[in-house]
């Protein structure tokens, strides 16, 4: 694992880092150019009409996204296929092996957008085999795109086609089509997708950049590319000012909700697949005032939860007694007979959390459903309700037992209690330091409650996020 979940961060600026995505995430982050979309149609619908295939110039800026566009046109229209003849193909070998379509398909040519790239004699020999293709019956339902950013190889590429197809080729118009991208007005809305769909629902707010500055840079931004790299740029200089900031232990804050059905608060707070903390969310499910407090930090807030590796996680009530029974030292045995608990032995603790969604993700592994829903009978809660009774005086000797079944579970390799964090001026003790087999140190801050909402867990949360942001120079 990374030592910082700032290091897992992905903002591509261009769409051959999203190549490899499903189908589902390409739809989330790519915006239609309808423009663009209905010039593809038009030739498609001319094309039928000659019944031949044809070549579209495709002129552009770099960075304004023509190859995704002609890449992702599958999105928009489900009867089309794309396929591409990569820069260091031979174009005319690769159209001769290309097979016939059924139905409409759009062949990208790559890596040949600037003069600089292709010779006029392969640009020559490249027109000729692209116009004996869509005369054949293999490319007679192929629109060959040729992308293109420099107005000298527009003329020479239009000039040769002209003189060797005319508008068999090139269409009736016989021009470039001027790509220009999505408007400006969309990137930070389509930045805002893409960094969710490649980041587990992370935000550009989680990446310390405020809806304000993402405003700015996309009006200083030429196209969207040079947006999203702008972004990058941004979330890069984010980080270094603030890891100046940071002591050298690498932070990792877990906050384990401890209650009766509180998967369901910890749903609503969190988003991925390791239970990361949504600072978004957490601060429109509470009004406390903690939320004023921390609004103080624009930049700073949103890169809190990223920078803390914050993670807010389940612990169910079942695990949570078998620990106590199987753990507890004898203080905190007459404890829970004080409370009238069972003081019986449970073996079964160590499995159970193996199997806790605590276990699992201290382990490495993903969220799964496990207990998650489940009702605690009567008895259970009765129980429960004692423990969390123990746990607002006595915290140290319960939160004790949840380290000692992690440990002897094997999924942590020491621990030490209430260990001081911060600096002398400002030195907070966390509930446990857990230190993985892996090396990483995790701070993990027990809630332990009777019941447990939303609003309730985003509050607590927030107020240890602080806590630690300022422990750590982060929030001053």
């Amino acid at each position: 694992m990374p030592t910082s979940a700032l290091d897992t961060i992905r903002v591509p600026d261009r769409f051959e880092a999203l190549s490899g995505e499903e189908q589902s995430t390409l739809r989330s982050v790519i915006v239609p150019v309808e423009s663009s979309l209905c010039e593809v149609d038009d030739r498609f619908a001319e094309m039928f009409s000659a019944g031949r295939g044809g070549l579209l110039v495709l002129k552009g800026v770099s960075g304004a996204g023509k190859s995704t566009f002609a890449k992702t046109v599958p999105i928009f229209r489900e009867s089309v296929v794309v396929e591409s003849i990569t820069s260091n193909a031979d174009v005319p070998a690769a159209l001769a092996a290309l097979p016939q379509t059924d139905g409409n398909r759009i062949l990208v040519i790559e890596g040949r957008e600037a003069l600089g790239q292709v010779a006029r004699e392969a640009i020559e020999a490249i027109l000729h085999a692209i116009n004996g293709f869509v005369r054949s019956p293999a490319g007679a339902k192929t629109l060959v795109v040729w992308p293109i950013n420099t107005d000298e190889l527009v003329t020479i590429v239009l000039d040769i086609a002209s003189k060797i197809g005319a508008e068999s080729l090139l269409g009736i118009d016989q021009q470039a089509f001027t790509f220009s991208g999505p408007a400006k007005t969309d990137y930070v809305g389509i930045a805002e997708k893409t960094i969710s769909a490649l980041n587990a629902g992370a935000s550009l707010h989680t990446l310390g950049i405020t809806e304000e500055r993402a405003s700015q840079i996309a009006s200083e931004s030429s196209t969207i590319g040079n947006f999203m790299g702008r972004i990058r740029s941004e979330l890069h200089k984010n980080v270094q000012e603030v890891k100046k900031l940071l002591p050298k232990e690498s932070l990792h804050v877990w906050i384990v909700v401890v209650a009766p059905n509180s998967d369901t608060a910890v749903n609503a707070i969190t988003r991925g697949r390791f239970s990361a903390a949504d600072i978004d969310r957490m601060m429109t499910s509470t009004g406390a005032n903690i939320v004023a407090d921390l609004q103080k930090f624009p930049e700073r807030l949103g890169l809190l939860g990223t920078i803390l590796d914050a993670r807010v996680v389940h612990l169910d009530v079942w695990t949570a007694l078998a620990a106590a029974r199987q753990f507890a030292t004898p203080k905190l045995r007459e404890l829970m007979k004080a409370q009238g608990m069972s003081t019986s032995s449970d073996p079964q603790a160590v499995e159970r959390m193996k199997n806790s969604t605590l276990g699992r993700l201290l382990a490495d592994n993903t969220l799964t459903t496990g207990r998650r829903g489940q009702k605690a009978g009567d008895n259970t809660l009765k129980a429960f309700n004692g423990l969390t009774e123990i746990a607002t005086a006595a915290d140290i000797e319960v939160n004790r037992t949840i380290a000692e079944a992690l440990k002897k579970a094997g999924i942590i390799e020491s621990y030490e209690l209430e260990e001081p964090f911060g600096n002398e001026q400002s030195t907070y003790r966390s509930d446990i330091l857990a230190k993985r087999n892996n090396g990483m140190a995790v701070r993990i801050e027990l809630m332990w409650r009777k019941s447990a909402s939303p609003a309730d867990v985003s509050n607590y949360v927030l107020r240890k996020l602080e806590i630690y942001g300022k422990s750590a120079g982060l929030l001053n």
